[in-house]
């Protein structure tokens, strides 16, 4: 929210399992959602005395929620990867290989359009896909070899 202190300047403590907010006042984990997201909240008594309580939230009942999802770490990892010198190669050469199996499947092989109705049908359609796909690469590297 606009006005608010960054979500950001709030540190995590991996050990205690808790964030720590500018005022150095701790926000305790308190729940999950069914959407994965870990929530902390801070104590109410703490912040009815805070003098940031203002710009930190506008809660009616002075508590602090911060959610963080169970796979942030994961998540960090796999942004912190793409952009090592590494990840930004493979991910320049994701075009040449995963969208192009893509894109052979919906031009080449009918996947644009699905022929069935229902998840079971849909999901054979598209292995039976994958399979022709792999049988043309197949074949074409054994006529390579018979070739050399």
């Amino acid at each position: 929210m606009k006005g608010l202190i960054a979500e950001w300047r709030f540190k995590y403590d991996a050990e205690k399992n808790v964030y720590i907010c500018p005022q150095k006042h701790e926000l305790k984990y308190s729940t999950t959602d069914r959407e994965g997201y870990r929530q902390y909240q801070s104590d109410p008594k703490h912040c009815a005395q805070c003098p940031v309580l203002k710009q930190c939230t506008r809660s009616r009942n002075k508590t602090k929620v911060i959610t963080r999802h169970v796979w942030h770490e994961s998540k960090e990892w796999v942004r912190a990867n793409g952009k090592s010198k590494s990840g930004r190669y493979l991910y320049r050469l994701r075009y040449q290989t995963i969208e192009r199996s893509f894109a052979d499947a919906k031009e080449l092989h009918g996947l644009r359009y699905c022929r069935f109705r229902g998840r079971q049908k849909v999901q054979q359609q598209a292995l039976l896909t994958a399979t022709c796909q792999n049988i043309k690469k197949i074949a074409n590297i054994l006529a390579k070899r018979a070739g050399s």
